[in-house]
């Protein structure tokens, strides 16, 4: 999944459309995210001994993460975003209308390394 948990993101369609939030939690599985203030319902919790009263909480539920697009700081609006891998052989989340960087994914590969030294010196 492109996205990943604390990035901003906004909502560009349902109920909630235009709002924009943090994302808390990424759910692969079903290809879901839960974004922060996005798609609340209320929780009906009966009387306990740890609840006395009971009542209703507002808890955000998971949308689709199709749904969303995550903001890059660097265009300040929502972007779409690819991969792309450094010459070290590190694998890179990027913006792909300035190019700038949205974080590093996972450890660098040193064998990618080695066949992007190759292709690029077959290209030259």
């Amino acid at each position: 999944m492109r996205i990943r948990k604390d990035d901003e993101v906004k909502v560009i369609s349902g109920d909630d459309k235009g709002k924009i939030g943090k994302v808390l939690r990424v759910l692969p599985d079903d290809d879901k995210v839960v974004v922060e203030g996005v798609n609340l319902v209320y929780k009906h919790l009966r009387p306990s001994p740890k609840n006395p009263k009971g009542g209703r909480i507002s808890k955000e539920m998971p949308i689709h993460v199709s749904n969303v697009m995550i903001i890059s700081k660097a265009a300040g609006r929502p972007v779409r975003i690819g991969y792309r891998f450094l010459e070290n052989g590190q694998k890179e989340r990027y913006c792909k209308e300035t190019g700038a960087s949205l974080g590093l994914v996972g450890t660098p590969k040193p064998r990618r390394a080695a066949a992007l030294a190759r292709s690029t010196s077959r290209d030259s």
